[in-house]
């Protein structure tokens, strides 16, 4: 039986808005496609033209409202909409992760076969649709202008393609749940980046874009952790892993780098700050089942005494009555190999009142980052290794001076800043790019103006 929603092409323009008013009311799980900005701007615009009596100018400003939202987002409505419907989530998209298509409530996919048939009567009224029908309605002696631009979709082009060559979108139900088994859905499908804020996620739209091929040194570190974020991406058990040694030596861009290395296997990066640490166990069943793999990155870790976020962490590094989930891990840097302070007086002496099992105590302090079940150490660059960095960055950025020159400003550079390191030669680099770049452009005006 053919359940697809009646066709509207000979029908007036006020019958086909005010069917399509009823058709996006009766949506059942994708109601969150036209909750966003361009939705709401394209459901208040089909109120503002419903009757034949409509006011005129409020259907101009509705009309106005739509066009702006389109392009504030730089989409097509057609485009919009599919985008919407591939970053779901709703009840469908959760289970399609964890289970079998045919493992699917029936009434579950019913649901899903209707919404997608309400949405493909949505997608065919276009914004020259619309233009056309505000031109008649405020009694225009031209349409106004429709927002259009060349299709470029973020994400799904295939399946994009697919539902756009399909006569029936009801059909696509499988296809549907296959896509978010693969590609996950939500929040973790629009972004590659987030971060944990105020007891939620928030996607990080420009992430850092530093890549693996320009980080130099400490080729058997990024070995190592290359080879444990492979385990994670094959759904091995992955290690959790402490980077810890000398500022500016590249340990927080070498983890950054692995999102632009890995993000099309789907791997994900959640920086979690110290201070959100206690939400780390949350955090971590929040992510469990769901298709993508996750590091969840925490920044220059250390603690105070009797600190909340230290028993967190410890909690999931070393686990509870709950099955560890395969597809989270820690990556955390530190300037300090023992992450929790420790002072003098923390030491045992033999007074009064002293705990008796003092020592052990202070041992569990001490051998924290132990628990990290891999532990990659950063020693300070030497000047061979921060001069091999510095050549490595300048070859990238194109810098053509010779390399003694280049050699003599670095070595320069780095004993009046911050000391050699991988950070160092990064600003010693954007610096002189910088530089060189501003000399060559005043060299040309001064040329241009004899």
């Amino acid at each position: 039986m053919d359940n697809r929603v009646m066709p509207i092409a000979n029908t007036s323009s006020y019958t086909k808005v005010q069917y399509l008013q009823r058709q996006a009311a009766s949506l059942l799980l994708y109601q969150s496609v036209l909750q966003g900005e361009v939705g709401t701007a394209f459901l208040e615009l089909l109120q503002a033209i419903r009757y034949t009596d409509a006011d005129a100018r409020g259907c101009l400003q509705a009309y106005g409202s739509y066009f702006h939202a389109l392009a504030a987002k730089n989409q097509n409505w057609e485009d919009y909409l599919i985008t919407q419907l591939l970053f779901s989530d709703n009840p469908f998209t959760k289970l399609a992760q964890v289970r079998e298509f045919e493992d699917l409530p029936p009434a579950i996919v019913a649901a899903v076969r209707h919404d997608l048939q309400i949405l493909q009567s949505l997608y065919e009224c276009s914004s020259a649709s619309l233009s056309e029908w505000i031109q008649g309605v405020a009694h225009m002696p031209i349409s106004p202008v429709v927002w259009y631009k060349e299709q470029e979709l973020v994400g799904g082009e295939t399946f994009a393609t697919y539902l756009q060559e399909l006569d029936n979108w009801g059909d696509a139900v499988e296809k549907l749940a296959a896509y978010y088994r693969q590609y996950g859905s939500g929040l973790f499908a629009e972004y590659r980046a987030f971060r944990w804020q105020a007891g939620q996620f928030i996607g990080i739209r420009y992430s850092d874009p530093i890549k693996l091929s320009a980080l130099v040194g400490y080729e058997s570190q990024k070995d190592a952790l290359l080879k444990n974020t492979e385990f994670l991406l094959s759904g091995e058990m992955a290690l959790h892993v402490l980077l810890y040694g000398s500022r500016g030596s590249g340990k927080s861009s070498l983890v950054k780098s692995l999102l632009n290395e890995y993000s099309n296997r789907s791997l994900r990066l959640l920086e979690v700050a110290k201070s959100d640490l206690k939400d780390l166990p949350k955090i971590v069943e929040h992510l469990r089942g769901v298709s993508q793999k996750f590091i969840i990155f925490v920044d220059d870790l250390s603690f105070e005494e009797d600190d909340d976020a230290f028993k967190a962490l410890k909690v999931v590094l070393e686990g509870n009555l709950t099955a560890r989930s395969q597809n989270v891990v820690v990556y955390a840097t530190s300037n300090r190999r023992h992450l929790i302070r420790e002072f003098f007086v923390d030491r045992p002496t033999p007074k009064d009142n002293e705990e008796i099992h003092a020592w052990d105590t202070m041992q569990e302090k001490l051998s924290f980052s132990d628990r990290f079940g891999l532990t990659l150490t950063f020693e300070p660059a030497d000047q061979k290794t921060y001069l091999k960095i510095v050549q490595h960055l300048a070859a990238q950025a194109e810098i053509n001076i010779t390399q003694e020159d280049l050699e003599f400003q670095a070595l320069q550079w780095a004993t009046r800043h911050n000391g050699r390191s991988g950070r160092t030669a990064r600003q010693f680099i954007d610096f002189l790019k910088a530089d060189l770049r501003l000399l060559h452009e005043n060299n040309n005006t001064s040329n241009t103006e004899q």
